[in-house]
């Protein structure tokens, strides 16, 4: 038994009083008396009464009884484990003695009384049917139970369960418990071994096109190897019924379907397995939004064909194509497309002008772009540090490699007066964009000329490639047009150079004012192994010298019309003489484990004979890999735009047994799927949260606030709870039945979307393994323990109960007497208080006073005589 306040504050303030009460009346020595100090004292203490009173003091007086309560998992996770749990609850009444009270209690997402609290004896009946099996709520099963019990009494709550929660938050609730007398022990639960087979995922496009093919991937979860019967459905109507070989763990499966039609389509996935535990996870619903057919932009090398619409599903996709030279500069040319493939497409056919407005197509609008290998595609195609490089997963530049031929590079640029503008700009970028592409050890020179040469870059190793750049971009424009001089000063510095490479490249937009004999400087610098390349820039530009120079030079011509190509042209050169991009080794390519790729090589990877060197970025996802450890396949995110690269060819020339492959067509058609756009232009957003709500948002900011309703498949009106987050932006969740639930999404300015979504089994159907972590959390934030033995649910409490026992009113009725008495001793004295309490005196007779009297008269006369 304890005595405590609740106000401990009083009794500090209350001292200066009483020290201030004894100070006055020892000032006084005349209360120092008997009678003043049974005064003074019997003040004090009434005094120290009354302020203890107000403290609200009270007395702890200990509780015996204790209560044990078991709380038992009925859940469909731990289905059939009643029986287990009756037996080793009667096991543990063994333990029980006459302090405790029990109870016993069930739940899963509601809870139920099995047996109320109580002291005497008790059976175990059979178990009352369990309202909703299909959630587990722990959270409001604790909560319930402690609202039951006394809180005064030591208490265990002895939990049954495997701590799979699918609703509520037993942490939160755990909080709230902090420094209760209750501890819950924890006894695991896990659900009776049977041959169980489990749908887990089930997923198809959230947006098509109407005639894409559509990839639909299934996972199924098996106790153990068997086999099974697998039926997809399309609007209720069978697509599909296979037999299939289950292993024991996870088996993925995927089909295709080209969709028909626009609208909301709905996919189910079926298993069927004799002897199956449970049925409710043996089917998954999942929803596609088809939309028109999308449009496909092939572009092609001059003059050539492509190989990729004879692969395709045209019947499913509009596809156009066109040259790399008709390309549109305007961007909604480009919008007007879901995708665009260049198929072994040369950049300087396409200019920067052009690959910027594809790159903000990408970017900014979702439009899908793939690029395909060839030997003018990538690296060897000029499109180093162009918008396309930027946009693709992989990196021109090839990195890594050893053994690359040492390189001498002069580049001879035409600085006249008619290269004044832009030309003169794109010239300069394009040489500036060449020195980054060489190595250290390479040799760089340029020679900028008008009517003499200007030698800009000595012929050397280069050292400072910051330097060479800003060297070159300083370079003017001026003066009249003199070719020989300046091409013969470049053979002249290239000759006594022991590299395996040499290589110029000559760029002009004029015509030489001198004729001399080009032949011999070229035949001469053959001998030495100095090959040339020619650019004319524009109309003016001596064509037929620059082919003539070009042709006996061993190098390549061009001819400019655009100058934002010049880039491009100077890129190409620059590759092909100083990388061997090429890998022309017949290899076996490594497939990486991305789903919808990978289901198409299942039945093995076919030879593929070559490809174009390249690097993936950092982020980028390979799907294919060489055995030098190149991409081969790549897709990434740009922007809100999905980009491809596909390294080696359309033909079969480089991509070989892939040509020939049964899957070649089911595989340009899942490039062209995975490059369309995987957004739909729609009033809103539905996004479902991992609580299992969904976030509705209005994107475009239009919207104050948004009316949800939602309707299932019966056309039952279902209930919804909107919590409005932002302006536009709800938290909506539904009660449903796993299926399709359809919602209708409004705003105050009747904008109005419908969208269905697709509602899956509860997570208590799925194949898994108790939550270990989970009882660990509840026994260590409770003091409680992982019980084994029956026994141990009636050990000995750490807790102590107690309930408290108020003494205010006795103090405050003691003081009051105190105060009572007090007032009579210092109104009658101390005397007339005790006299009730003292014995009185025995009463003296007359006849013996008188005679004392009389003998004392004789005596007093006597002594007179």
């Amino acid at each position: 038994m304890d005595l405590r306040v609740d106000q401990p504050l009083l009794l500090l303030i209350s001292l200066p009083i009483l020290i201030y009460f004894i100070w006055i009346w020892n000032k006084d020595r005349k209360h120092w008396k008997k009678e003043g100090l049974v005064v003074f004292f019997i003040r004090l203490l009434a005094i120290f009464c009354l302020i203890l009173g107000l403290t609200n003091p009270y007395l702890l007086m200990p509780i015996k009884e204790e209560q044990v309560v078991f709380l038992i998992d009925r859940s469909a996770s731990v289905q059939g484990t009643e029986q287990q749990v009756s037996e080793w609850i009667e096991k543990s009444l063994d333990a029980q003695t006459d302090k405790h009270l029990v109870g016993v209690y069930s739940f899963a997402e509601n809870f139920q009384s099995e047996i109320a609290l109580t002291n005497e004896d008790i059976k175990l009946p059979v178990f009352s049917p369990m309202d909703l099996p299909g959630n587990t709520d722990i959270a409001k099963a604790l909560q319930l139970s402690t609202g039951i019990i006394d809180p005064n009494k030591a208490t265990r709550i002895v939990l049954f369960t495997d701590g799979i929660e699918t609703s509520g938050s037993v942490a939160d609730e755990l909080m709230k418990m902090t420094g209760s007398n209750v501890t819950v022990d924890v006894v695991e639960l896990e659900r009776i071994s049977s041959e169980d087979v489990a749908i887990t995922t089930f997923e198809t496009p959230p947006v098509a096109f109407e005639g894409e093919q559509q990839q639909l991937n299934v996972e199924l979860e098996a106790t153990k190897a068997t086999n099974a019967e697998l039926l997809l459905y399309q609007n209720d109507e069978l697509l599909s019924r296979e037999q299939v070989s289950l292993e024991q763990g996870s088996n993925s499966f995927t089909f295709r379907n080209t969709s028909k039609g626009e609208g909301l389509l709905k996919y189910d996935v079926q298993v069927i397995v004799q002897g199956d535990a449970l049925i409710e996870n043996n089917k998954l619903t999942s929803v596609t939004n088809v939309e028109n057919s999308p449009r496909l932009l092939i572009v092609t090398n001059e003059d050539a064909t492509t190989n990729i619409t004879q692969v395709i599903d045209q019947e499913a996709i509009t596809t156009d194509v066109i040259s790399a030279s008709s390309l549109p500069y305007d961007l909604s040319n480009y919008l007007a497309y879901d995708a665009i493939i260049f198929d072994n497409v040369p950049g300087h056919l396409v200019g920067e002008q052009k690959m910027n407005v594809i790159e903000q197509a990408v970017k900014n609008f979702g439009t899908g772009f793939m690029m395909v290998g060839g030997q003018n595609s990538f690296g060897l195609g000029g499109y180093f540090k162009t918008p396309i490089e930027k946009l693709l997963p992989v990196e021109m530049e090839v990195k890594g490699k050893q053994q690359l031929p040492s390189l001498g590079l002069i580049i001879v640029m035409d600085r006249s007066g008619s290269m004044a503008g832009s030309k003169m700009e794109y010239a300069k970028e394009a040489a500036a964009r060449s020195v980054e592409m060489l190595r250290d050890d390479d040799h760089l020179g340029f020679i900028a000329f008008d009517d003499k040469p200007w030698q800009i870059i000595e012929t050397e190793p280069l050292t400072d490639r910051e330097d060479a750049v800003e060297k070159i971009l300083s370079v003017g424009a001026g003066g009249g047009t003199e070719i020989y001089s300046s091409l013969a000063q470049a053979y002249e510095q290239l000759q006594p150079l022991k590299l395996q490479r040499k290589h110029i490249i000559l760029l002009t937009d004029g015509q030489s004012s001198s004729s001399n004999d080009y032949q011999t400087l070229i035949e001469d610098g053959k001998e030495n192994n100095i090959t040339v390349s020619t650019v004319a820039v524009g109309q003016d530009a001596d064509r037929a010298l620059l082919e003539s120079l070009a042709e006996m030079g061993g190098g390549t011509f061009y001819e400019v019309q655009d100058e934002s190509t010049i880039p491009a042209i100077m890129s190409t050169e620059t590759a092909i003489i100083s990388r061997t991009y090429i890998e022309d080794n017949p290899f076996y390519p490594t497939i990486y484990g991305d789903p919808t790729w990978s289901s198409l090589f299942v039945e093995g990877v076919p030879q593929m004979n070559a490809y174009i060197a390249t690097t993936a970025k950092q982020t980028a996802n390979v799907i294919a890999q060489s055995e030098k450890e190149d991409p081969v396949l790549a897709e990434w995110m740009y922007g809100l735009g999905r980009t491809l690269a596909f390294t080696s060819d359309s033909t079969g020339a480089w991509s070989g047994d892939f040509a020939r492959w049964n899957n070649w067509g089911d595989f340009w058609n899942t490039a062209v799927s995975r490059m369309l756009p995987s957004y739909s232009e729609v009033p809103y957003t539905i996004q479902k949260a991992s609580d299992g709500s969904y976030t509705v948002t209005d994107p475009s900011g239009k919207s104050s606030f948004i009316e949800v309703a939602a309707v299932n498949e019966k056309g039952e009106e279902l209930e919804v709870n909107s919590e409005p987050l932002a302006p536009g932006k709800s938290r909506v969740t539904v009660e449903s039945e796993p299926g399709l639930v359809f919602f209708r999404v409004s705003n105050e300015q009747d904008a109005v979307y419908q969208a269905g979504i697709s509602i899956p089994y509860s997570e208590e159907y799925k194949v898994q393994q108790p939550d270990v972590q989970k009882l660990q959390l509840i026994t260590n934030r409770t003091g409680g323990e992982l019980l084994s033995e029956p026994a141990e649910a009636f050990r000995d409490m750490d807790v102590t109960s107690s309930e408290k026992q108020p003494i205010r009113q006795i103090l405050i009725l003691i003081a009051i007497i105190l105060f009572f008495i007090d007032i009579t001793i210092r109104r009658f004295g101390f005397k007339q208080l005790i006299l009730p309490f003292k014995k009185p005196k025995k009463a003296i007779t007359p006849s013996t006073t008188t005679k004392s009297s009389n003998m004392e008269k004789l005596v007093r006369e006597k002594k007179k005589r």
